[in-house]
């Protein structure tokens, strides 16, 4: 049995800044991350704040655990080619916001960006993809290693772990089978449905705490309000998407055709110099008659 829930992406725009709504995105963190992570903090971005233009289609929070490391949550609904780029900015942006003229680099906070998103990124068959940072050997292929005095001055077990983290949820490539709890977050973030048996960490709780049903009246209709403009949002985009399509295909025949047009003329011209030059015609009348050059006429 399933019951219907609260959109994540909408629970994280709306209903979690109270700390007691923290456990639904720890219980995330944690089953990605397959550790035990507790949110201290929300962080305030240019990003969180509810601009019109972003209002539907991207959704992001930054937050900080009780480690000191930063996590950036970003939901993404509609294709984006450069959408690597903007993680990438992402994380430098929340590095170097956050370091203060003359603080020391081992300060530095750990990031963790976390990206769900409703498109095929790239090109892979997984629906979840983890990337770090590692400098490997060109010549004996080994990887640079943290010396001990590193590892004990720095509290690091090894140099990826100074450098940022990137996690990838495709969710549109999620197949729907729950293999293990992170699968049955996947799960909700593509149907918005909760089975009564999952168990992964922060689903219980959302499972009694976000339902659409439970939902005071006025929060509902600003909710339904909200689902009626994501799905015309999409509509439009798919409706830009086809006529752009069709006005490209329809210019695409008419570039053809002069094409095609333009090269059999010009092999009609050829054509008729041939035969021209075949009759014994001097050069100077084929020209005349075709419109060629002298050194066109000679590669005849």
């Amino acid at each position: 049995m399933s019951v219907r829930s609260i959109r994540f992406d909408w629970f994280v725009k709306n209903l979690w800044r109270d700390k007691s709504s923290f456990v639904r995105v720890e219980g995330f963190l944690s089953e990605l991350l397959k550790d035990d992570i507790k949110i201290v903090e929300v962080l305030e971005s240019e990003a969180n704040r509810d601009a019109p233009e972003r209002k539907f289609n991207r959704v992001d929070i930054v937050v900080k655990n009780d480690k000191g490391e930063i996590f950036l949550i970003e939901l993404q609904n509609s294709d984006e080619p450069d959408y690597f780029y903007r993680m990438l900015f992402g994380v430098s942006k929340a590095i170097s916001e956050r370091v203060k003229i003359g603080d020391r680099y081992g300060t530095l906070a750990k990031v963790y960006s976390v990206n769900i998103v409703y498109f095929d990124l790239g090109h892979g068959k997984d629906y979840v993809y983890h990337g770090t940072t590692q400098f490997a050997g060109i010549h004996r292929h080994d990887i640079l290693q943290l010396t001990d005095k590193q590892r004990e001055f720095l509290g690091k077990g090894a140099v990826s772990a100074i450098f940022p983290e990137y996690y990838i949820l495709k969710v549109n490539r999620f197949d729907l089978q729950t293999r293990d709890p992170l699968d049955e977050w996947l799960y909700y973030l593509q149907t918005d449905e909760i089975k009564e048996e999952f168990r992964a960490k922060g689903l219980v709780e959302a499972r009694q705490k976000l339902l659409v049903d439970r939902m005071p009246a006025a929060q509902r209709r600003a909710y339904e309000k909200f689902l009626d403009n994501q799905a015309y949002e999409r509509n439009s985009v798919e409706w830009a998407a086809k006529k752009g399509f069709a006005k490209g295909e329809k210019q695409g025949v008419k570039k053809g055709l002069e094409k095609g047009l333009a090269q059999g003329r010009a092999e009609a011209i050829r054509e008729t110099a041939r035969n021209l030059k075949k009759l014994g015609l001097p050069a100077a009348q084929i020209i005349a008659a075709t419109g060629l050059t002298k050194a066109e006429i000679d590669k005849i």
